[in-house]
């Protein structure tokens, strides 16, 4: 079972180095994104159950969700490191942010969002 895992996570792994090589992302990053991102409704809720916990709570020391500047210095890791952390966690991060259903799209898209500006609410 063990070596399952580790195939697991290689094939993650390979695909989010294959997606973020298809969305043009650079070894390093000078810039979050500029442009808010938005999620659908199944990221939204997805978002809500595995990363919102720890990404809205500065007590836990993981970037906060729309927090560019705490992003900053780990999008300049560039994206090996970013996956690598994504895969297998990180610190009090766990593998997979705990979304063992997530595709390597999810987590790129998710680390997006919460890398992004908060999006601006209508008056």
């Amino acid at each position: 079972m063990r070596g399952r895992k580790r195939h697991g996570a290689a094939l993650a792994a390979a695909a989010l180095v294959a997606l973020l090589g298809l969305h043009g992302c650079d070894q390093k990053s000078d810039t979050a994104p500029l442009q808010p991102v938005k999620l659908d409704d199944r990221l939204s809720g997805i978002y809500d159950y595995s990363c919102k916990a720890c990404h809205v709570n500065d007590a836990t020391g993981a970037p906060q969700s729309h927090d560019v500047a705490a992003w900053k210095p780990r999008l300049d890791q560039g994206e090996t490191v970013l996956i690598d952390h994504m895969v297998n966690g990180f610190r009090g991060m766990p593998p997979l942010g705990q979304c063992i259903e997530c595709s390597a799209g999810d987590l790129v898209t998710l680390m997006q969002y919460m890398a992004s500006p908060a999006e601006e609410k209508p008056e």
